[in-house]
């Protein structure tokens, strides 16, 4: 079974506003299309969450008691994921959605608590389960980001994946030269080269997907869209994590 993270960057036009990028979206829907097996589907949130997030000065530690607040950020999130549920639904992927905020929160030192019986119910009914980043509910904080690179690695672990991957707009991590690492085992390897991301990010960029897929015991890879076939295929493209 595979867990697979379609970055923001792959899904949205990350410097306009609610904009889906169609044609890479389209691309990555084709490659899922011809991929035999079990499959759940994490997207971040692009120029969609990111962006209402930023504005209300919400985190993945900083959090909002606006009930305004939390309900923007997810529509935000809800639409986006419509987009790619029906981008699969097109190419007869049995896609349907789980919202984050409906079945996930925070305990008040930051535990994420996860249903994780949907996703495998889903699966084991030969659904896809399209979850993506979202707000949750977090004790004592109101509500705060869950990213889409914490979700991959709770679904990960609590669905016992035999392979993760993270599809990003790079071909890996890249090292202090631009180069494509083939592996990272520390996070030592790459602190140097990692820096934040130049589009609104509010969940840490190249350096939380890192340190969130180090923490994995299964097989993780990160690279572009160029490598999705690839992977899905069973091969080893990008940056092989941990």
């Amino acid at each position: 079974m595979i867990v697979l993270k379609l970055g923001g960057s792959v899904v949205t036009d990350k410097s306009s506003a609610e904009t889906v990028a169609e044609e890479r979206l389209a691309r990555a829907a084709d490659a899922i299309a011809a991929h035999d097996g079990d499959l759940v589907l994490v997207h971040g949130g692009g120029s969609f969450g990111h962006p209402h997030a930023e504005r209300h000065g919400v985190t993945t530690t900083d959090g909002t008691d606006d009930a305004r607040a939390v309900v923007e950020i997810h529509g935000a999130m809800k639409e986006l994921n419509a987009a790619v549920v029906r981008t699969l639904l097109d190419r007869d992927v049995p896609a349907v959605p789980v919202h984050p905020l409906s079945a996930a929160s925070r305990d008040d030192d930051g535990t994420l608590s996860l249903s994780i019986e949907t996703p495998r119910r889903m699966l084991g009914e030969g659904f896809v389960p399209v979850l993506h980043g979202d707000v949750v509910a977090h004790a004592g904080r109101g509500a705060t980001i869950l990213s889409g690179d914490e979700l991959v690695v709770a679904l990960a672990r609590g669905l016992d994946a035999d392979r993760v991957g993270l599809c990003s707009d790079v071909p890996g991590v890249l090292d202090e030269s631009g180069e494509v690492l083939t592996r990272v085992e520390t996070f030592g390897d790459v602190a140097d080269a990692l820096g934040g991301s130049g589009d609104t990010d509010v969940t840490g960029g190249m350096a939380a997907k890192v340190r969130e897929l180090l923490e994995l015991g299964a097989p993780a890879s990160v690279f572009d869209l160029d490598g999705l076939s690839s992977f899905l295929g069973g091969g080893a493209p990008g940056t092989r994590i941990g």
